[in-house]
């Protein structure tokens, strides 16, 4: 299936783009898109942490993932 994936903030930066297009097989879940992205830009590892959304709600690892999901890329936050 193809994903278009959205980043924010340091994710932006890493990935060299706010959007990038992904091919992946069908039936993928959230933890293992992680793997997918930290494989393909392994800068990602070095975060803290960082979180997938599906549908502007944070996505559980075992969430499974579909093609008309919108997906982001959400960096640590620090406020004050």
């Amino acid at each position: 299936m193809k994903l278009k994936i959205l980043a924010f903030g340091i994710t932006k930066d890493i990935f060299g783009t706010s959007e990038k297009e992904m091919e992946t097989e069908d039936n993928l879940n959230a933890g293992q898109l992680k793997k997918l992205l930290e494989e393909r830009f392994p800068d990602l590892k070095k975060l803290k942490s960082y979180f997938i959304a599906l549908n502007e709600e944070y996505a559980e690892d075992h969430q499974i993932i579909s093609e008309t999901d919108e997906i982001a890329v959400i960096p640590p936050v620090s406020g004050g």
